[in-house]
């Protein structure tokens, strides 16, 4: 085990670390990064247990709460920049390494007894595939939520095939399940039981549902979004929250953004994020496992996983990457046939069939992972690296302030290039709120004449010292606020 557990962090470190903090945020990381700097920044300047309690329980973007998501990820960001000391794209992007790195140790020390010489194997495929290779090389729910739900999977699995107590069994996922639902939501429950009622109905013990502690781990799950959710609508109690979520679930199955053309491409895409361990997918074979509780709980692994991939994929308003938690149980199935040789090298459709060769197969899904583990740290240090979007914003708007001003945003919305200020940015909801001794105020441009032509600062008034367009095509103003020279 030991020697399992050093190959995994040194291929994880080789793969995982290079190049973690050269490019500048992109997508949603901001999404992550920004309510961590605004949670440890009005945090420091809380007044009272309140003030503090509420800045971590309440994500912000600028000026607003952020509504969308639970704030886990937001926390581990703000943990990693006071832990480091450093708040920059490195220290904001470990946490999602680190959640990787433990589902690929989970595979080689719980999952060890269950997969034996295929725990290894597992590992790789988890570190070595498309869609963590991206997705954990960036501050994003994916990589957070998707190894939540592959710890309670593989703890699961592998106790339930080792007989272990039901208190393991149960108790130790439901830790995991909880935490991930305040990741992301919902969605990895339905990968999660749907796979555990496979299991269960292959083996026969379907009524294992409804043993005591089950139902133990279902309140500890439900406690620990508790512990976060009720104080989070207690606060935002006028706000409309509940709508919100309501919407974002109506939205994916109603498919309100559905396009036919994309929506096609769904399963594809999904398939690609496994590569390039999909291509052994359509060589294992669980009927050549000679152990029948193994059989049975491979076979359900299989259908439990196939089932819900196929209906989040098929909703019109979903995207391939909410079906990432298929790569977990995927990686399981690998190591289960590596491990009992569960391979035939014949593919048949009805009549037709087709041999290849298992050296073939291997050297080319061997050779794509070693290209893969190479190319995603080296595009993150040279290509990547020089692709700006964001920072030359922050740098248009650095060279037009002074060395010690201080920016009001007035309601910024999602600016990502706030993150790369270098000086204080206060957030305020209305052009009111801005003190009337400010000097430079940010604004979205839609506000730009109100706060022109407000008299509140007379005899100063406001003008613009800078005004940038963002890859968004959005329009953001930076206002001077002076008495007119002339």
């Amino acid at each position: 085990m030991g020697r399992s557990i050093a190959i995994v962090l040194v291929v994880w470190a080789a793969v995982y670390l290079p190049g973690l903090g050269l490019p500048e945020i992109k997508g949603e990381e901001g999404r992550r990064i920004l309510p961590a700097v605004t949670m440890l920044d009005t945090g420091n300047a809380a007044h009272g247990a309140r003030e503090l309690f509420r800045s971590y329980v309440v994500p912000m973007i600028g000026s607003e709460p952020y509504l969308r998501k639970p704030p886990l990820v937001n926390w581990l960001v703000a943990g990693s920049f006071k832990l480091f000391g450093a708040r920059d794209e490195w220290t904001a992007r470990l946490p999602s390494a680190l959640c990787v790195l433990l589902v690929a140790l989970a595979f080689v020390t719980v999952a060890r007894g269950a997969l034996g010489r295929g725990a290894l194997w597992a590992a790789f495929a988890w570190l070595l595939n498309f869609g963590i290779l991206e997705k954990g090389r960036l501050i994003e729910i994916e990589a957070l939520y998707v190894s939540l739900f592959g710890l309670a999977l593989i703890c699961w699995l592998a106790f339930w095939q080792e007989r272990r107590s039901p208190w393991l069994t149960w108790l130790i996922p439901a830790i995991f399940l909880g935490a991930g639902l305040l990741a992301k939501g919902p969605v990895h429950l339905l990968f999660f039981y749907s796979v555990v009622a496979a299991v269960l109905w292959r083996d026969r013990q379907l009524r294992a549902l409804a043993h005591p502690t089950h139902f133990v781990g279902i309140m500890i799950m439900l406690g620990i979004f508790a512990a976060w959710a009720l104080p989070y609508l207690e606060m935002l109690r006028d706000t409309r929250v509940a709508g919100v979520w309501s919407r974002q679930f109506s939205g994916r199955v109603a498919g309100e953004d559905f396009q036919l053309n994309n929506w096609l491409l769904n399963i594809p895409r999904a398939v690609a994020y496994f590569l390039p361990w999909a291509a052994l997918l359509p060589f294992v074979r669980v009927n050549l496992l000679s152990d029948q509780r193994e059989r049975a709980l491979a076979k359900g692994v299989v259908w439990g996983t196939a089932i819900p991939f196929l209906v989040v994929n098929l909703l019109p308003g979903d995207l391939p990457r909410y079906s990432m938690p298929a790569l977990v149980p995927a990686c399981w199935l690998v190591g289960v046939a590596v491990n009992a040789n569960a391979f035939a090298w014949r593919v048949r459709l009805g009549r037709w069939g087709m041999d290849f060769s298992s050296r073939l197969v291997w050297r080319v899904v061997g050779a794509t992972a070693v290209v893969a583990a190479i190319g995603f740290p080296l595009a993150s240090c040279t290509v990547l690296k020089h692709r700006e979007k964001v920072r030359n914003i922050a740098r248009q708007i650095e060279a037009a302030l002074p060395a010690t001003a201080e920016i009001y945003a007035v309601n910024p919305d999602f600016q990502p290039f706030l993150f790369y200020l270098q000086r204080k940015v206060i957030y305020v909801s209305t052009v009111a709120q801005v003190p009337l001794e400010a000097e430079y105020v940010l604004v979205r441009a839609k506000l730009q004449q109100e706060i022109e032509e407000s008299p509140r600062w007379a005899p100063r008034h406001a003008t613009p010292a800078t005004r940038v367009t963002d890859y968004r095509k959005v329009t953001v103003v930076l206002l001077h606020i002076a008495v007119d020279p002339g």
